[in-house]
């Protein structure tokens, strides 16, 4: 099975990149279920990656449809520390233009159809969410977008919807209200996976267009949101290639705290843990059921 110290979640066009050596695709079996897709492994600049078609090729799966388990599962069980999801979104603000690449902060969830813990009956855990993604692997992407010349803001609130209709009027004014930046489908509950595996877990929110507050939004042509995400597409894959030398030479990894997110979560007495359970969970959380 291939190794990887690098995750990126995104679309086709995201692992498309020049440079990219050593590249195979390959079935990663996990414990829950299918995952998305095959991963494909390669190495960048001697760092080694798996990229993972959140939707599968082709853009087969529905945000609710998604194995967000399976698909974490499969990352860790590689080796992957840290994961880059790269997320198509709307914008819920009139200075975050089409284009602009959001390094988000905080999440509201606000989908209900999916499977949101690696834990359950037989073995409890609780880990903390107050701050969702890991700091140290947005500011190398941050320190990458301006190297690249990519317009982007650092810090904001994503509002996962279930979808996958889109907002009403009323619910996207709300969601301005309520302070949010962005609006999309996929991060969650694949942030709160990450963070119960001790991944370190950073989105980055590719804008394509305005949400349906905004006056202009229905004047938006499909063409123009097809030339926006092809642009994204774009920009993301000469992000990853500058953020990849960044996050691999990082001495400071080892001692973040996302890598640890477990060590006082379980809640379970060890001679009660339900063992089928344990076995299932080993590789997100072999460490602390030793």
């Amino acid at each position: 099975m291939g190794q990887a110290s690098i995750g990126i979640i995104g679309g086709s066009g995201v692992y498309d990149i020049a440079g990219l050596e050593n590249k195979r695709w390959e079935k990663v079996e996990s414990s829950f279920g299918e995952p998305s897709d095959e991963l494909l492994f390669g190495e960048l600049h001697g760092v080694k990656l798996a990229f993972l078609p959140r939707h599968g090729r082709g853009h087969k799966i529905p945000p609710s449809d998604i194995n967000f388990r399976a698909n974490i599962d499969v990352l860790k069980r590689v080796g992957c520390t840290d994961v880059i999801s790269v997320s198509a979104v709307g914008s819920l603000r009139e200075h975050l233009s089409p284009g602009t690449f959001v390094i988000v902060d905080q999440f509201i969830d606000r989908t209900f159809a999916r499977e949101k813990s690696f834990f359950g009956n037989g073995l409890v855990a609780h880990v903390s969410m107050a701050h969702p993604v890991c700091g140290r692997l947005g500011e190398h992407i941050e320190t990458a977008a301006i190297e690249a010349g990519i317009p982007v803001m650092r810090g904001g609130t994503y509002l996962v919807m279930e979808g996958p209709q889109f907002s009403t009027l009323a619910e996207s004014e709300l969601y301005r209200q309520w302070g949010c930046d962005v609006i999309g489908m996929t991060n969650m509950p694949e942030a709160k996976l990450a963070r119960e595996a001790e991944l370190c877990y950073a989105t980055v929110a590719m804008v394509t267009d305005y949400d349906c507050w905004h006056p202009n939004h229905d004047d938006v042509t499909v063409d123009q949101i097809i030339q926006v995400l092809l642009a994204n597409a774009d920009k993301a894959r000469t992000l990853v290639k500058h953020a990849v030398p960044h996050i691999g030479s990082d001495k400071q990894a080892c001692e973040c705290g996302c890598r640890s997110a477990l060590q006082h979560a379980l809640i379970t007495a060890p001679e009660a843990r339900d063992a089928e359970m344990k076995q299932k969970l080993q590789a997100i959380a072999g460490r602390v059921l030793k």
